[in-house]
């Protein structure tokens, strides 16, 4: 990809806008230009912006540094060592999340004060070491998200979300997500209690 720039007269005055383009071989084996996207009429400081727009950081150095985002097409000045040429073609997606939504239920989870709640009357599952307020968050975060059965979260829902990389697979287990719902049911009271003072406490006047 690169920036390409194109020149206007109006009004007596000369416009530059700016587009990022890629250059695609197409089916003849001819080079044609596609505009990414319209990025119009730039300052110095943000064109520059642009072409420097990654930031990498290097492990080896323990620093930042920025790295030539959109070079000229045809040659690479020799001076940008650190550039990097990227190929649409080549670039995959693999298994895209939904985050949002899973993000904004962990927050709520927190802010509740839930995780507290719930960490001294669920203890750990014996035989996998699965904590259960961990599955109990699961399903909630679900309910609020994508309501649906615990099947339908097992089998489809949790692999597609962010979820599944705040916890382990282990915390989606059929069965697990089952058995969790019958260990809250002897402290629901306790749940409203507690739910009832989190909402004088957060929003009382």
């Amino acid at each position: 990809m690169f920036i390409s720039a194109s020149n206007r007269q109006k009004n007596g005055k000369k416009h530059t806008y700016h587009r990022v383009m890629e250059k695609q071989r197409s089916a003849l084996g001819q080079w044609v230009q596609r505009q990414v996207i319209y990025l119009g009429e730039l300052t110095s400081d943000q064109e520059e912006s642009w072409r420097r727009a990654l930031q990498v950081f290097d492990p080896v150095g323990n620093q930042t540094q920025s790295m030539t985002l959109f070079a000229t097409p045809e040659v690479v000045p020799p001076e940008q060592l650190n550039s990097v040429a990227i190929r649409l073609d080549q670039i995959k997606l693999h298994r895209p999340r939904s985050y949002g939504g899973c993000w904004l239920g962990c927050e709520l989870w927190r802010e509740l004060q839930l995780d507290q709640f719930w960490h001294s009357r669920l203890k750990a599952d014996g035989r996998s070491g699965v904590q259960w307020q961990k599955v109990l968050a699961l399903l909630v975060i679900n309910r609020l998200v994508a309501p649906g059965s615990e099947f339908r979260l097992h089998r489809q829902w949790f692999n597609g979300s962010a979820m599944d990389v705040q916890v382990d697979a282990s915390v989606a287990s059929k069965d697990r997500l089952y058995r969790c719902l019958d260990r809250i049911l002897e402290h629901l009271s306790d749940l409203f209690r507690h739910l009832q003072q989190r909402w004088k406490d957060l929003f009382s006047k």
